[in-house]
């Protein structure tokens, strides 16, 4: 069989563990809220706000990638907008398959008009309930701090993670612009996650080298690591990441268009899932990247050269990295398991689609939780 098709990879379970709450609204959704909320945008129509915004435009810089986050901030600073995107996001999410979702954001982002953060992290926490109860999508919170904003208010931000432990926060982050804003300087708030035993993710070799990586594990204690493009310049940490088994949350697109990454051709993400490492496939942010994880997957795929049961493997990955307790993660990955098994028998897709370097041997990764 030939490679498989969008259409086909959308009916697939996936998970979707790096996404962010405000770079993932619906065009239309902007401009009413802009209207209902009486906010000046650069643009009045989907198509010029898209080109304002540009969604789906190669930058140059992850900075100027974060700019088109200044328009969406502008309509996410009230209690109602805030459940309308999470609940539309959870929506849209599980319109392509995704059963588990990790959404990111910063709550002090969206205080301008003194919402109080409790009333922030309840307002999203609603609205992805509303989703799930509706489309059957599970959805947590990741809580971020911010790298360029100050170390004091990542540690308010890891507070606030911490009160709302085990009622639909799961992790926190560290976002924000990485060049010249190491990790090193929040550690404070990381030591804080450390002793509440809350799992973490940051956000590190992207838009600058491996050294970014090497303070997210090794100072900040990360569990997973967000993008982690320049990786492959530091051959030892490469090999601590995969024997200890830290997820890497891939974003192929995004990491095109913010130049980490030249093309989806020359992403690393297949040769380090060739060399083992735990490789999840994600969307960073669904509006302003303009994709889905059945596209990512989909890219990687057929512009990548993944083979199917390497992209089988990834799918599996996402499940096993979720920041859920193990038994929860565990019966979901055997159900998941499961239905890839039935899909692989029903479709049998043996055929790849062709590599631009020669296929690499599997890591002989098992589908158990224990790897």
């Amino acid at each position: 069989m030939a490679a498989l098709s969008l259409e086909a990879i959308s009916k697939l379970p996936k998970t979707d563990l790096h996404v962010h709450l405000d770079g993932s609204l619906r065009l239309e959704t902007i401009l009413q809220l802009a209207e209902e909320q009486r906010i000046e945008l650069p643009a009045q129509d989907p198509k010029g706000l898209a080109e304002v915004m540009h969604v789906g435009q190669n930058t140059g810089s992850l900075n100027e990638y974060l700019k088109a986050f200044d328009v969406t901030l502008r309509v996410l600073q009230t209690d109602e907008s805030l459940f309308r995107a999470a609940y539309e996001l959870g929506a849209d999410a599980a319109a392509e398959g995704v059963r588990y979702m990790e959404v990111r954001y910063s709550p002090m982002l969206h205080t301008r008009k003194n919402l109080a953060l409790t009333t922030v992290v309840e307002a999203v926490l609603n609205g992805l309930r509303r989703a799930q109860a509706e489309f059957g999508i599970l959805s947590n919170v990741i809580i971020c701090g911010i790298r360029n904003i100050s170390p004091e208010r990542s540690l308010e931000m890891a507070e606030l993670a911490v009160a709302y432990k085990n009622r639909g926060v799961v992790g926190f982050d560290l976002a924000g612009a990485e060049y010249d804003y190491p990790a090193k300087h929040h550690r404070e708030a990381f030591q804080l996650i450390r002793n509440n035993n809350i799992n973490s993710t940051i956000h590190a070799g992207e838009a600058y080298g491996p050294e970014s990586i090497k303070q997210a594990i090794h100072v900040c204690g990360a569990h997973r690591i967000g993008h982690g493009c320049r990786l492959r310049e530091d051959g030892d940490l490469l090999h601590y990441i995969t024997d200890h088994r830290v997820p890497m949350e891939c974003c192929p697109s995004s990491n095109v268009q913010t130049g980490a990454v030249r093309d989806i051709a020359s992403h690393p993400l297949k040769f380090y899932h060739d060399l083992g490492v735990r490789v999840t496939v994600n969307t960073d942010n669904r509006l302003i990247t303009d994709t889905t994880v059945s596209k990512e997957l989909h890219l990687v795929h057929t512009e990548l050269g993944v083979p199917w049961p390497a992209v089988k493997q990834i799918i599996l990955n996402g499940f096993k990295s979720a920041f859920l307790p193990f038994h929860e993660r565990r019966a979901m990955l055997r159900n998941v398991a499961l239905e890839l098994d039935a899909f692989e028998t029903t479709h049998r897709p043996t055929h790849s689609p062709p590599a631009k370097n020669p296929p690499q041997p599997l890591p002989a990764e098992s589908l158990t939780l224990v790897s």
